[in-house]
């Protein structure tokens, strides 16, 4: 038995798929779902959304939402993502200096949350690429 996975942002469907292992990156830590987890509704932070088939993983970046899991059916709307492809590395990583230095200059309070939040999104972003 396999788990079903829908992964849906506000303008369309992302992924539909069966899988054997989901690992969502939850406000509270990351959260591994397997076929006859219990039901569960939770909040997602901004990070990597893992799903395995078989015996590959498959890394989404998402940027926060919320994900219910319910008779090996997971479904997670997302507020958007990041598709990654290891081609992106070089750029990742100069976006990454980027948000460091506008966190590091950031002045008002709004500066330095848009500032962390694009910086988590990016670091996500390199993380994922090692799942490729």
């Amino acid at each position: 038995m396999s788990l079903k996975i829908r992964v849906i942002t506000p303008d369309r469907i992302v992924w539909n798929t069966s899988a054997d292992e989901i690992v969502l990156p939850s406000t509270s830590g990351n959260l591994g779902i397997l076929t006859s987890h219990v039901p569960l509704i939770t909040s997602l932070d901004i990070g990597i959304l893992r799903i395995k088939s078989g015996t590959n993983w498959t890394p989404i970046v998402i940027l926060g939402g919320f994900a219910e899991v319910e008779d090996n059916e997971v479904t997670v709307l997302v507020n958007g993502v990041d598709e990654v492809t290891s081609e992106d590395l070089d750029l990742a990583k100069s976006e990454l200096e980027q948000a460091s230095s506008k966190l590091e200059n950031a002045q008002t309070d709004k500066e330095k949350i848009q500032a962390s939040i694009n910086l988590k999104r990016v670091s996500s972003r390199i993380k994922a690429m090692a799942f490729l």
